[in-house]
């Protein structure tokens, strides 16, 4: 088992930044993914940003050269992060954490942190 502990969302203006953390502890071993997503209202959740045990990152075409995925680890849990950049009123949704076990056995979804940007 995992679990996630997600911090950071918030309300900023147009052209600020954000920082999200999202910290799993328990069977973190078993991570090869770990990833954003976000949910805007009668949207569809979407992939924002992953990246896997080796460092390897995508990124939504919307967040490209905006937004940076990272992530460190200890002995006690892994924790991700997204710098936010050059926010945007439409990257306003419910930002979730999700990890995945390997071979996509597990996976695990944080409790949502809202990130809401004014115009």
């Amino acid at each position: 088992q995992v679990q996630l502990v997600e911090s950071g969302g918030g309300l900023v203006q147009a052209g600020g930044s954000l920082r999200l953390s999202c910290a799993a502890t328990g069977s973190i071993f078993s991570i090869n993914f770990m990833g954003w997503y976000r949910q805007a209202p009668g949207k569809q959740r979407e992939l924002v940003a992953s990246i896997t045990s080796g460092g390897r990152t995508n990124y939504a075409d919307s967040v490209k050269g905006r937004f940076t995925i990272s992530f460190s680890r200890d002995n006690a849990k892994n924790t991700v992060y997204l710098q936010m950049y050059s926010l945007k009123p439409e990257d306003t949704a419910v930002y979730y954490c999700n990890v995945q076990t390997f071979g996509g056995v597990s996976t695990y979804w944080g409790q949502g942190t809202q990130v809401t940007v004014s115009s």
